[in-house]
């Protein structure tokens, strides 16, 4: 009777196992949206510093030409060209050795647009990935022109809050 005994508790039931993996199942069903909600906000996130970063860079070197750092015609908005003259650098006027002033170092990339898209066949980063608006173009309709006086997600997603990450 011992021997049937212990040859009965040697494993689990199919029914302790339905039970597990169906507990599983609902524990993985719950927790999955939840991860999902993380990382968008963790891309949100990095969206808001990025935009920040560039954002801050255009203000300074709109500030650099009005102090009369960077030299401008008379037809020009004394913002940047393109968002690569913030990262190369513009030569400073007031300085006697007429060192380059620098606003960023690197362009960053926008979170919300595939990785694949930044990287050409030949494995280099192709843009940067943000849409431009000239200081002549409405804000409604933002388009590119002379000089750089904003950027925008390219996006078409919706954020957390609602708004469309090409309008933040």
């Amino acid at each position: 009777m011992s021997a049937c005994l212990k040859s009965m508790t040697k494993g689990f039931t199919l029914i302790e196992l339905v039970v597990t993996v169906a507990i599983v199942a609902i524990l993985a069903s719950v927790a999955m949206p939840m991860l999902q909600i993380t990382v968008q906000r963790v891309k949100e996130s990095e969206l808001r510093s990025n935009l920040r970063q560039i954002r801050d860079a255009i203000d300074a070197y709109k500030k650099a030409v009005d102090e009369g750092r960077i030299l401008k015609s008379v037809e020009q908005t004394g913002y940047p060209p393109s968002l690569e003259v913030l990262v190369d650098g513009v030569v400073d006027v007031k300085s006697p050795d007429k060192f380059k002033i620098k606003f960023l170092r690197r362009i960053p990339i926008d979170p919300m647009i595939s990785k694949s898209k930044y990287v050409t066949s030949d494995g280099h980063a192709a843009e940067h990935g943000w849409g431009l608006r000239s200081y002549a173009s409405e804000f409604n309709n933002p388009a590119e022109g002379e000089d750089v006086f904003d950027v925008y997600s390219k996006s078409q997603q919706l954020g957390i809050n609602g708004i469309p990450y090409s309008q933040w």
